[in-house]
């Protein structure tokens, strides 16, 4: 009896660790980019980029690293959409998906979805041009914004890393040995 409390207990442990690990492990890690923070301090990341169908997308998280910030999106999730202040108050990270025109000067938002700490969706919209209030709009593209860095990586125009700096070796100067006469 005790060894099946211990196993059923290692099992659900288990379970958990793979449960909450699953939002983590669903994206390809050679394309996680840390973006860094934005001006009121959210901490974003690039999930996936590349082209599907020929239309440039990319995958953005945004963690709420600014507790005013996440305040007033658990507010609009209670007023908004009726969401309870349990549920709302659960919110850890919004994930949104982004798709570019093919010169990568106007982005879209395809998809808005937030998140607990699990990885569990507590709300979200999809923008997928069946209603009037689900339209596609498409935005000029700030390169200095998540979506604008995404672009770049979906069009394969940045850079991986920071720029290598030649270095600049000297060779020793060479002594010249006259033969004696």
């Amino acid at each position: 009896m005790r060894f099946m409390k211990k196993f059923v207990l290692c099992a659900l442990l288990l379970g958990l660790t793979i449960g909450a690990a699953s939002p983590v492990l669903a994206w390809d890690a050679a394309k996680q980019k840390n973006l860094g923070q934005d001006h009121v301090k959210m901490t974003w990341y690039i999930l996936d980029y590349g082209k599907n169908k020929d239309v440039p997308y990319a995958i953005a998280r945004k963690y709420y690293t600014n507790t005013a910030i996440k305040e007033e999106t658990v507010d609009l999730l209670m007023s908004k959409f009726g969401l309870s202040p349990e549920v709302a108050g659960s919110l850890y990270f919004t994930e949104y998906g982004y798709e570019y025109t093919p010169d990568g000067k106007q982005f879209a938002v395809t998809y808005l979805r937030h998140y607990d700490m699990l990885g569990n969706e507590i709300y979200g919209t999809v923008y997928d041009n069946s209603t009037e209030a689900t339209k596609k709009v498409f935005a000029a593209l700030d390169p200095k914004h998540a979506a604008g860095k995404g672009a770049a990586y979906a069009l394969g125009k940045a850079v991986s890393g920071k720029k290598a700096t030649a270095v600049k070796t000297r060779t020793p100067a060479r002594r010249v040995v006259r033969k004696k006469k």
